[in-house]
């Protein structure tokens, strides 16, 4: 278990759940648009925690985490604008 969780294989496992999940909400009916901003700042977090786990330089684990949070206030905006 220690192996697969330093080779960053745990978070390729998370990575390919996520992209389950945005087939199935396309087939539900939500534009590739709203499920890219819903997932995509879940996939950054993942990608500074693969950077983290596989001892990558510390850009490689802050610009993804840095990324994600305006990525997740940009999602959250265009909910809200849809909700008004």
């Amino acid at each position: 278990m220690e192996t697969f969780f330093a080779s960053g294989h745990a978070v390729d496992f998370v990575l390919a759940v996520l992209a389950v999940e945005l087939i199935v909400l396309l087939r539900r009916g939500w534009s590739l648009r709203d499920a890219l901003a819903m997932l995509l700042p879940a996939a950054l977090m993942l990608l500074g925690l693969r950077a983290a786990l596989t001892g990558a330089g510390w850009v490689w684990v802050a610009l993804p985490l840095a990324l994600s949070l305006p990525v997740h206030l940009l999602d959250l905006a265009r909910r809200r604008a849809r909700q008004s």
